[in-house]
């Protein structure tokens, strides 16, 4: 007994045992934490070819090495969900400076989008581009997604993403034309006024039924006319100049009838 006692009370025990407990903190957080860029699934040819493209097309104001500078931010972390976002609505390479970048058609194809998003990716871990399940609209919850979206995006992107007016001449965009996957990566990574929806925030599940409640929009009004979509502003306009005219017309018409 004397013997057990003392190797339980050996001096190197405690070291041990907080070796013991690093290592299981450590493969709980690598198991539920959420997916780093994908660097590891990127060919080395991929990442060479993307320093190419990052190099000729963006360090002149990133830096080159994407260090960034007091203007510019660093890319270094930003994940290969950013730049497929930015560089695939073609916000990325900007035109000129302002207040936002607007999209516009991508200046780079797919594969050279893939590949800076490799380089970029293996500078640091980020969050990755969403798999093809991740943001299929078809196993999205339309109702779920319309209670998420009417809490955390209505107040800028209207009520069923037909876009607003934001300050300092920034706006928030429509989300008609967007597609399911820059959708996901927008919630994801928080590009410019709109903040970052990680997966601590909104799961996995809850991005795509926000997804398939924004796809549903773009059929169309379930009846009579959609103004827009622009909710209270254009439905009061509308109002405004039929209900009003035609008051004035009855108005005018009653006078001239008595007279």
């Amino acid at each position: 007994m004397k013997a057990l006692a003392a190797r339980r009370h050996h001096r190197f025990t405690p070291v041990v045992i907080v070796m013991f407990a690093l290592l299981v903190v450590g493969g709980i957080y690598a198991a539920f934490a959420p997916s780093s860029a994908q660097a590891d699934t990127a060919t080395n040819q991929d990442i060479q070819e993307g320093e190419k493209l990052f190099l000729a097309n963006c360090a002149t104001c990133h830096g080159a090495n994407a260090e960034g500078s007091d203007i510019y931010p660093s890319l270094i972390g930003v994940g290969a969900a950013a730049v497929d976002f930015q560089v695939g609505t073609g916000r990325m390479p900007m035109q000129a400076s302002g207040p936002q970048a607007p999209a516009k058609p991508a200046q780079m194809n797919e594969t050279q989008t893939k590949q800076l998003s490799a380089y970029v990716a293996s500078l640091g871990p980020g969050p990755s581009i969403p798999s093809a399940e991740q943001v299929d609209p078809e196993k999205g919850d339309i109702a779920n997604g319309a209670a998420i979206f009417r809490t955390n995006c209505a107040m800028c992107h209207n009520a069923v993403g037909a876009g607003g007016a934001l300050s300092e001449g920034k706006f928030a965009p429509s989300l008609w034309e967007t597609t399911p996957t820059h959708l996901y990566e927008a919630m994801l990574t928080g590009p410019q006024s709109m903040p970052v929806f990680n997966d601590g925030t909104l799961t996995s599940e809850e991005k795509r039924d926000v997804i398939a409640f924004v796809v549903d929009q773009r059929e169309g009004s379930a009846g009579g006319l959609s103004l827009g979509s622009l909710g209270p502003v254009s439905e009061g306009v509308w109002v405004w100049i039929v209900g009003m005219g035609a008051l004035i017309g009855a108005a005018v018409w009653i006078g001239a009838k008595s007279s």
